[in-house]
């Protein structure tokens, strides 16, 4: 923790690690930098986000190569199909765990590589 950042309120340390699951909508990216920026100040927020980060991360790569391979014609729909269901099972998880973590329970996903320690 930097000489300057204060530790997070229980308040803020149950909201940072709601929005590190609700940020699970939009890929690995939020909870990523929610786990590097606040992971010392809130151990909460660490804890879920680093969580947050390990259930995002595979589905995201995944899905960036879906989309990548979008591009090439036979297989495109298909492509495009499985990206979608990929956004839509991570919207589904991000939302439950951000309501159960928003009340201040930890969360764990039934299915997780915890490739983060």
């Amino acid at each position: 923790m930097s000489a300057d950042a204060q530790p997070l309120t229980s308040a803020e340390d149950r909201q940072w690690a709601t929005m590190a699951h609700f940020g699970g909508i939009l890929g690995c990216v939020p909870s990523l930098i929610i786990y590097l920026v606040l992971r010392d100040r809130g151990p909460f927020t660490a804890q879920e986000s680093k969580e947050a980060l390990n259930f995002t991360l595979p589905p995201t790569v995944a899905a960036l190569l879906l989309n990548l391979l979008v591009l090439i014609e036979p297989i495109s729909s298909v492509c495009a199909v499985l990206a979608a269901l990929i956004w839509v099972l991570l919207t589904v998880f991000a939302v439950r765990a951000g309501i159960h973590v928003n009340k201040g329970e930890p969360y764990r996903y039934p299915v997780n590589l915890r490739l983060i320690h």
